[in-house]
Formats: structure tokens, C-alpha cells, sequence
């Protein structure tokens, strides 16, 4: 049985669109990454995007923030060439390609979230302060904020980099499995900060190494491995065919659906405040 095609659940608002991938094809000199890849992202919408090591999860990102030139297709931001709009996209890496022996402190890199606003030689004005105070409380950093990275544990350091991109204020946030390794007071955080700015009316992507709680962390569902298998509601992408054809017939055994905590209710009331 063939996997429901990804262009059967488009994003549900086509007028709040804030990210629009249209025949993507990349890859890296003789080794294909994406083949045509089709992917629309609403605002306010969270999608998290799996599949197998070298489907091309971590280059679809790449794509969008101009790291990886594609070799076909179409990536908009807000109606625009992406390259028009990369102040308006925040990406948070994996942590394997941060140099963590850097000496720079944790203010230090939460404000280069504010370089679309002010460059990168820019005085930081009275707005920029704020939101970098206000990243690093959200992210429960505000006492760290003189310490080196490189005298952080692994969760401290990865909320410096949410904080990073939370101080962008950006209206599409792209993170590279930032669950990988952390502690779960770390990932609360970070589901937390998703679920927030989702709801402020950002788009947000996250490529998602671990299976368990996709129900709860997720919107929809984008699996990946090169080509687009399907997308849509967790529910309806989670299916043996499905994942199936993505890993390979009897790959994958999830978790139930209550694995992960919802998101929505880490925080007493309702999240607010702008992405």
C-alpha cells in the first residue's frame, strides 16, 4: 500500500503562509539529498519533519536559510525569495556544528539574534535590549548571562541558542534536532518556547530525530527520505505504509501518543508574546 501524498494536506491556509518550498531538488557533488520537494508551512503552524540518517531532513533547512544552494525549485518566505527575507528566518543548528570552545558569553550570542535588526556592527539600541533580556528570561538563562558557553552543561547551551533565535523575533523558526542529548527540563523549555511562538504566529519546522511524542509536539507531519512520503496530521501520518516506505518495511516501533507531555500546558495560562 502507497503512502498518502504530502500535496493531499497542503498547509490550511494558503492567504498565512509563511514558508513555501516548491520542487526542491539539492544535493552535495555526485549524491542527491531532496528530489522534488513540496512543503508549505502556515503561520501559527508547528511541523515537525522526520524520516531516515541521509534523507535530506538537515538540507531542506540548509536550503531555506541559503547554506545549500538548490539545484531546482522555489523557496519563499512571506511571499518572497527566501533570500529576500533571511532576517525574517531563525536557525537554530544541531549542536554538532556549534563551536562550543568559543569565548563568547551567553549575551554574547543571544544578541546576535538582533543583527537583522541593528547588522552586525550596529550599536544595540533600547529594543535590542529588551529582547535579548527578555530570550534569555524566557529561557531561564537570565542568570547566566556573563558566563562563557563553554562553561555550560548541554541543555544551558542549547537554550542559549533558542534564545539566540527567540531574540530574532523572526517570523519562521527552523531548528535542527534540538532535542538530541538534552535533559527533559531542557526539552519542557523548548517545547514550551515552540508552543509560544506558534500561537504568536510564527511558522515553526523542527527536524526530529526521535519518534516518541510527535502527536504532541506537532501539527503536522512532514516525512522525508529525499522525496516528500506524505504529510499531514500526526494521526494520519503515522501509519505502517507510511513509515514503511520511508525506513524500510518493520524499520520503526513507536511510542504511544502521550509519550511527550503537551506542550501547551508546560506553562500556567496561555503563552504570549511575539516570536
Amino acid at each position: 500500500m502507497r503512502s498518502r501524498r504530502a500535496e493531499a494536506t497542503p498547509a490550511p491556509d494558503g492567504a498565512g503562509v509563511r514558508l513555501d518550498v516548491a520542487g526542491l531538488h539539492a544535493g552535495y557533488r555526485d549524491r542527491v539529498a531532496l528530489e522534488g520537494v513540496d512543503l508549505r508551512v502556515a503561520a501559527g503552524e508547528r511541523v515537525g519533519v522526520i524520516g531516515p540518517n541521509g534523507a535530506g531532513k538537515s538540507t531542506l533547512l540548509k536550503c531555506v536559510v541559503g547554506l545549500v544552494r538548490p539545484t531546482r525549485g522555489v523557496v519563499q518566505v512571506e511571499g518572497q525569495p527566501a533570500a529576500r527575507r533571511r532576517g525574517r528566518v531563525a536557525y537554530l543548528p544541531q549542536r554538532a556544528q556549534i563551536d562550543w570552545d568559543h569565548p563568547a558569553q551567553v549575551r554574547d550570542v543571544v544578541a546576535m539574534g538582533r543583527y537583522p535588526h541593528r547588522g552586525p556592527v550596529g550599536r544595540l539600541r533600547r529594543e535590542d535590549h529588551e529582547a535579548i533580556a527578555d530570550a534569555l528570561e524566557r529561557v531561564d538563562l537570565a542568570g547566566l548571562a556573563r558566563v562563557r558557553i563553554a562553561e555550560l552543561s548541554g541543555g544551558q547551551q542549547q537554550r542559549t541558542f533558542l534564545a539566540r533565535a527567540l531574540a530574532q523575533q523572526a517570523s519562521v523558526l527552523l531548528l535542527d534536532e534540538p532535542y538530541a542529548g538534552l535533559d527533559a527540563a531542557t526539552a519542557r523549555v523548548i517545547d514550551r518556547e515552540l508552543a509560544t511562538v506558534a500561537l504568536a504566529g510564527a511558522a515553526v519546522v523542527v527536524v526530529n530525530h526521535d519518534l516518541a511524542g510527535l502527536h504532541r509536539r506537532y501539527d503536522r507531519l512532514a516525512v522525508l527520505s529525499r522525496r516528500l512520503i506524505a504529510a499531514g496530521p500526526p494521526g494520519e501520518v503515522l501509519r505502517g505504509d507510511v513509515l514503511d516506505d520511508a525506513y524500510g518495511r518493520g524499520a520503526v516501533v513507536l511510542a504511544g501518543p502521550d509519550a511527550v507531555p503537551d506542550p501547551r500546558d508546560a506553562r500556567s495560562g496561555d503563552p504570549q508574546g511575539p516570536p
